[in-house]
């Protein structure tokens, strides 16, 4: 009865706000038809097998009867939490040491962090075998090495590493930079040291930002199939990839879903712990008051132990970049490594359509998801009504599942009426606006957990409506989460390929497809052009999101400010 009269409560102050209870209805009715209603035609497919009509478990039995797959669910978990560990230790030493040192050069530590995130993991997955691989640059042609396997766990979560640290650096970047400074001075004022202080100051600050962090790095870990194909091998088999080959490779689609379901238990499990967590702490750091700080958190020794673990990273990143970069200007790689533009004059006339129509499903879903990742946030965070754990729980699941099975899901629930998508625009933008949505959620959430809601609650108390306050108060405070789901959202759509590779057609193509199809072929070289290109163009939306984002320029992924 209490819960009853709640509702009660929270409808009537929801008819009170028109525009809020519609907007409401709006966002609950998007995520029911692109979100949930696919998902459900992937469990429905993974109660069927090719041979019994009607529903069965005989999927399910068949997992757990084989050691092959349950060694997959193994290997996929201890790759998962490997990767999401060190990936946010990484992801938090670059956001501290960019947000929290006068590090010389910050714009350009800055670039180069966020290489990894604008490219094709597979793209990345390859440099690694072009260097390490068996007939690779350094194995065998200047080390001579004739055992080394860089095949299995170790090449699965270097690559994962490298692609998914700089996703854990921009959530925790935007939540750092929007941390008043002034507490850290206060502390030490007061005879903190600067270790008590990062202790019992920073570092709980920072959690809700961490686990966010921790929870989507191990989203993308769980759901990637491009670097285990790539790197894991027939030894180690890992769910996701599993799940593609099912679908790909053996025709099987409902053994496929059957994985990518058990797949999303560790994913919705994590979920749930973190929220659970960080439900039971308040975390408010900006308040309106304006202040200035001098911190002095880290002493100039510590600040160069911090810059030199950067400069390993970056080190890897500039040498693997390097590479594919080498490679878009090379005959044929390993064998004439003769300087040529042949690949990209392929790239700008054979398949310039593809480099268009990506750019078209990128510019259309990138202000979307990241208005909409953001309007979720707050709605999660400030107001009160039935049914918001299902909102948040439901607006990230999209996310956890494999992109191979979110691709299924959407052919099997929109190519028949009433809503007929399947060959057009309109079904890849929809698949990036809500698949890559979470990550404006996430860390809009964190942001908005340290802003105190008084400064909203005095807009409202001054006529302001709440579509107004968010607009002209909240959304500007929030700018560093915002920031950071449009990077997300633009990179992704540039880049992602599992999902995608399903949902292309012969009006429109896209980059990623293309590269994957040119490795296929054994054309290297247009390959590596193909990712140089989308790298340029996504270094070159970047800036221009850093311009057009309101109060956005202090927490810009190029323009740092010390």
């Amino acid at each position: 009865m209490p819960r009853l009269h709640r509702a009660k409560r929270e409808l009537e102050l929801l008819r009170r706000d028109p525009i809020l209870l519609a907007l409401l209805i709006f966002i609950a009715l998007a995520i029911f038809i692109f979100v949930i209603y696919p998902l459900f035609e992937v469990l429905i497919k993974s109660l069927q097998t090719r041979d019994v009509e009607g529903l069965t478990l005989a999927n399910y039995e068949r997992f757990f009867t084989t050691r092959y797959l349950r060694l997959a669910l193994r290997n996929s978990l201890m790759v998962g939490f490997t990767t999401a560990t060190v990936g946010v230790f990484i992801g938090y030493i670059a956001a501290f040491t960019l947000t929290r040192t006068n590090a010389p050069g910050k714009p350009i530590w800055h670039v180069i962090l966020i290489l990894p995130v604008i490219s094709p993991p597979f793209v990345s997955a390859i440099s690694i075998l072009m260097l390490f691989g068996f007939n690779g640059l350094f194995t065998r042609q200047l080390l001579g090495l004739q055992n080394f396997n860089i095949y299995g766990f170790k090449g699965v979560v270097l690559s994962q590493v490298f692609t998914f640290a700089p996703i854990g650096y921009l959530t925790l970047r935007g939540v750092l930079s929007s941390m008043n400074p002034v507490l850290e001075d206060a502390a030490m004022n007061v005879g903190a040291t600067r270790w008590q202080t990062f202790r019992r100051v920073l570092l709980p600050l920072s959690l809700p930002g961490i686990a966010s962090a921790f929870l989507v790095v191990l989203i993308e870990s769980l759901a990637d199939f491009g670097n285990p194909l790539v790197l894991a091998g027939s030894r180690f088999p890992m769910l996701a990839p599993q799940a593609y080959l099912e679908i790909t490779g053996s025709f099987n689609l409902p053994l496929g879903a059957t994985l990518a379901v058990i797949l999303l238990i560790p994913s919705m499990t994590a979920f749930a712990i973190q929220r659970y967590y960080l439900q039971k702490r308040q975390y408010v750091t900006v308040t309106g008051k304006p202040s200035t700080s001098s911190s002095k958190i880290v002493t100039r020794s510590m600040q160069w132990v911090l810059m030199g673990i950067l400069g390993v990273f970056a080190l890897f990143i500039i040498l693997f970049y390097g590479t594919i970069l080498m490679g878009a200007f090379t005959l044929v790689w390993g064998y004439d490594y003769t300087l040529t533009l042949n690949h990209f004059i392929y790239t700008f006339s054979v398949g310039f359509e593809a480099v268009k129509d990506t750019l078209i499903v990128a510019i259309l879903s990138t202000p979307i998801s990241g208005l909409l990742a953001m309007m979720i946030a707050f709605l999660v965070v400030r107001r009160t009504f039935p049914g918001k754990g299902a909102l948040e729980f439901s607006s990230i699941l999209n996310f956890a599942v494999p992109g191979t099975v979110v691709g299924i899901g959407y052919i099997l629930a929109f190519n028949k009426p009433p809503i007929l998508l399947v060959g057009t625009l309109a079904i890849l933008v929809l698949n990036f606006i809500f698949r890559y949505m979470p990550v404006g959620i996430q860390s809009g959430i964190a942001v908005l957990q340290q802003i105190d809601p008084s400064i909203e609650e005095a807009a409202q108390n001054l006529g302001a409506d709440s579509v107004t306050t968010f607009r002209k108060v909240t959304l500007p405070l929030i700018s560093p989460a915002f920031f950071s789901g449009l990077v997300f959202a633009f990179v992704r759509a540039m880049t992602a390929i599992s999902a995608a590779i399903f949902l292309v057609s012969a009006k429109w193509n896209l980059m990623t497809v293309q590269i994957l199809s040119e490795v296929g072929s054994g054309r290297l070289g247009v390959a590596a052009a193909y990712s140089v290109v989308l790298v340029v163009i996504v270094i070159i939306a970047i800036f221009v999101i850093g311009r057009l984002v309101p109060s956005g320029a202090a927490t810009s992924i190029i323009q740092v400010q010390d």
